[in-house]
């Protein structure tokens, strides 16, 4: 008798039928990427007709450094300027310096500063130091979503909030600062994604980024632009957890909110409630 017949089996029947199903079973193909056929988007007067609500572009560009934690390229910030047309430019978190070689390319001035340099965004006092009395036709913007990475060793960096709370306190204090340098004409471009918090659950850094920006007194310019999240490091690994995976984040655009005089009082608490949009 071998060690398989001494094994002890409440239904031997039973045991040797699964294990010839498992024996049977055939080995899981590996899944080949998917293409879907996008919506056709309508003929505009767009100096950028390919910068639509779906960005989808798989290359990145020649621009930063990929090895960044969270670069997300510069074909964006490039169609963006290249359609708003700003005649400066405003980067309060530079990382691996990518709008900033976007603007050189395109010719445009460009202002930048990044916590790893000693620059914090999110103090009123520095920023406005900082830009030296300038105010922009365009700021670009990648924030951390919140703890999902961590940047700089910097404790007033924002991917080191220990809370969630502390994270929109000073990410509502950033979104001032940012909408403050704005130009009559500015727009404020904001780059932020969603994500599943160890921790606490779900964070939706969307919905809180446009809650804020809107607190601000700032409007939104423009339709969402949705960034397909191709080259990003969680696409190659492998969870035991079962979830529905995030393929995107969202590149939103605001300006200035234009003055009314019939319109309501806006809500003062950037945390609170919505304010009136005109």
């Amino acid at each position: 008798m071998n060690a398989e017949q001494s094994r002890p089996s409440i239904n031997p029947h039973f045991a040797r039928r699964n294990r010839r199903e498992t024996e049977l079973t055939p080995p899981q193909p590996v899944e080949r990427p998917r293409y879907a056929k996008l919506p056709r988007s309508p003929i505009t007067a767009s100096p950028v007709p390919h910068l639509t609500s779906l960005y989808h572009f798989e290359q990145t560009g020649d621009y930063g450094d990929r090895s960044y934690p969270g670069n997300c390229g510069g074909l964006l910030t490039r169609d963006l300027l290249r359609f708003f047309q700003p005649r400066n430019v405003f980067d309060p978190m530079s990382g691996s310096g990518t709008c900033r070689e976007v603007s050189d390319e395109l010719g445009i001035p460009c202002f930048s500063g990044d916590i790893h340099d000693g620059f914090d965004a999110a103090d009123p006092a520095m920023t406005e130091r900082f830009a030296a009395g300038e105010r922009f036709d365009f700021v670009w913007t990648h924030p951390p979503y919140w703890r999902q990475k961590l940047y700089a060793a910097d404790a007033r960096d924002l991917s080191r909030c220990p809370t969630l709370d502390v994270f929109l306190d000073r990410y509502a204090t950033f979104i001032d600062n940012c909408a403050r340098l704005l130009t009559p004409r500015g727009r404020l471009a904001i780059l932020m994604g969603d994500y599943c918090d160890r921790e606490i659950g779900f964070v939706p850094l969307t919905y809180h980024t446009k809650r804020l920006a809107f607190a601000c007194g700032l409007r939104q310019a423009c339709c969402d632009i949705v960034r397909f999240g191709h080259g990003a490091s969680s696409g190659s690994k492998t969870y035991r957890s079962s979830f529905i995976p995030n393929l995107h984040d969202v590149c939103m655009v605001f300006s200035r909110r234009r003055a009314s005089p019939n319109s309501n009082k806006r809500s003062t608490s950037l945390l609170g409630n919505w304010p009136q949009i005109d």
